[in-house]
């Protein structure tokens, strides 16, 4: 009897222990998971974009750049000046890392604004022509685009359109469609005149253009183009790539456009067409500059450079890239050999200059 109340006791004793046991095993798995939901998981990886640029070609790079980096790419998008008011606003408190803009001129107006960091990287030296960024690293170019004429093949002779000092002449007296003068494209393209040839006689080229205007300067360059198809203008100031992209695009009515206007690549003292660039910065309060350069490095990679060619109709900046199909046939162009950084200061006289000669 005896035997039999100690064997009870142990067995009693025995459950629990394991009981006990079990409950320290299922406290300590809570306790693990616990743990493990508290525990900082590691920070994601991005780069913060403020782009002036609105293309899908570019939105497609960003996702490849995030598959093969696992970097993530946000995006502000917004027009040049709101963007620079934005990161002046900002200040060191910006998350902005890099800052993207059409035209050399918006990215020498951030510049100004303090809003870059200089970045030495031989990588985008290597790939970059020294015209085509600005000498102290503060912006580089990754794709090109001509400011040139389209004209009423019916109407010109591609000599009679083969130079800007043309455009001022008696020839085109009121037959000429351009854009206003706030368009930050034709104060590029004035500001190389007044590079290459001083203020005077840029003021003098300004005044005769407006006086050979067809109609006061309205819509963007599509709209110049449309209107020498439809009779209005003989001549329009136009970006290459909008002309390209209506030749090749599946709008109908464009590509009928494009049919009876044709393009000139007009020469600047002999020595080529005027070249402008879109481009990016190091911004200066970059929370994520190794991300930053990364981006950097790819969008002025050979492979980048030939997609944005082919999907936007633009020219690579790097001559060793060959040019795709989509543009070749207007690629081998005699580029003017004049610095970005050069006609990009011009702005603020530009802008005078083009106000002083009445146009609007």
């Amino acid at each position: 009897m005896l035997l039999n109340t100690i064997s009870r006791w142990n067995l009693a004793t025995d459950r629990k222990a394991r009981s006990v046991k079990t409950l320290l095993q299922i406290l300590s798995v809570s306790l693990l998971g616990m743990a493990a939901c508290s525990a900082p998981k590691p920070a994601e990886k991005v780069v913060n974009v403020y782009t002036a640029r609105h293309y899908d070609s570019d939105l497609a790079l960003y996702e490849q750049f995030a598959r093969e980096t696992g970097i993530k790419v946000n995006r502000i998008e917004g027009k040049a000046d709101e963007l620079v008011a934005r990161l002046k606003a900002e200040g060191a408190n910006s998350p902005a890392d890099v800052f993207i803009a059409a035209d050399a001129g918006a990215l020498w107006r951030a510049q100004e604004a303090g809003l870059f960091q200089a970045l030495k990287s031989q990588t985008l030296e290597a790939r970059i022509p020294a015209a085509l960024r600005e000498p102290d690293g503060a912006w580089f170019g990754f794709s090109r685009r001509a400011r040139v004429v389209a004209y009423d093949a019916a109407k010109v002779k591609p000599e009679e359109v083969d130079d800007y000092a043309e455009l001022s002449g008696p020839r085109f007296r009121g037959k000429i469609c351009v854009r206003s003068s706030d368009s930050i494209y034709n104060l590029s393209l004035v500001g190389a005149l007044i590079e290459a040839w001083g203020p005077q006689k840029a003021e003098a080229w300004a005044k005769g253009v407006v006086a050979n205007m067809a109609r006061p300067p309205e819509g963007g360059d599509r709209d110049q183009i449309r209107a020498v198809a439809s009779g209005v203008c003989e001549v329009a100031i136009t970006n290459s790539y909008y002309y390209l992209r209506m030749a090749s695009g599946t709008d109908e009515a464009d590509r009928a456009v494009t049919e009876k206007v044709k393009l000139a690549f007009p020469s600047l003292d002999g020595q080529g067409s005027h070249v402008n660039i879109a481009g990016l910065g190091l911004a200066k309060a970059s929370p994520n500059r190794e991300n930053a350069v990364r981006l950097m490095e790819f969008l002025t990679s050979p492979a980048a450079q030939a997609h944005i060619a082919a999907n936007n109709s633009e020219f690579p900046v790097s001559p060793e890239v060959e040019a795709p199909e989509a543009v070749r046939a207007y690629a081998g162009f005699k580029a003017h050999p004049m610095s970005a950084s050069a006609f990009a200061r011009r702005q603020p006289e530009a802008q005078s200059i083009m106000s002083a000669a009445g146009w609007r």
